[in-house]
């Protein structure tokens, strides 16, 4: 698992530091902001929890597209529960429904760290986004599948280079 994060982190910054000449038509990078609002068993031990990160989309042929992102994100803890802090690495497919309108299914690896961190849980989350110009906002279900899941509602706005 470490070595496919690994791997997925050296794309994306290998993707980041693509040289700004090249225009690469349908390519873009930018950083997004998010938040998660925890539900379920994980809403009882955990508050909202923020984030940032990085992103990039590829545009494909008929109305696809390859996404990927690197970021950090923290839910703060109830009580005397340490704040949950992970790296999550994502990996996914865009489908446009309409020229703005995409839906959006990723997958990947929630890195834990900080105090207590333990290994990582393994990602899916599938969405729904809009994209405008080069702002992008998506609303989403994203669950931490680890021993157990720890799922929330998610809202993502970024800004595509």
């Amino acid at each position: 698992m470490k070595r496919i994060n690994t791997l997925a982190l050296l794309l994306v910054l290998g993707l980041c530091y693509a040289p700004a000449q090249a225009q690469l038509k349908g390519f873009g990078i930018g950083p997004y902001l998010e938040s998660g609002v925890p539900v379920g068993s994980f809403s009882d031990a955990y508050n909202t929890g923020w984030g940032a990160g990085i992103g990039a989309i590829i545009n494909l042929p008929a109305k696809l597209a390859v996404t990927g992102s690197v970021g950090y994100m923290q839910f703060s803890g109830e009580s005397n529960i340490p704040d949950l802090k992970a790296i999550p690495v994502r990996f996914g497919l865009i489908f446009r429904s309409l020229p703005i309108i995409y839906l959006k299914a990723e997958a990947g690896a929630a890195n834990y760290t900080g105090d207590g961190a333990d290994g990582s849980a393994f990602i899916l989350a599938p969405g729904v986004g809009v994209r405008l110009l080069k702002f992008d906002f998506q609303a989403k279900y994203e669950a931490w599948m680890k021993s157990g899941t720890n799922g929330f509602f998610g809202l993502k706005a970024g800004y595509y280079f």
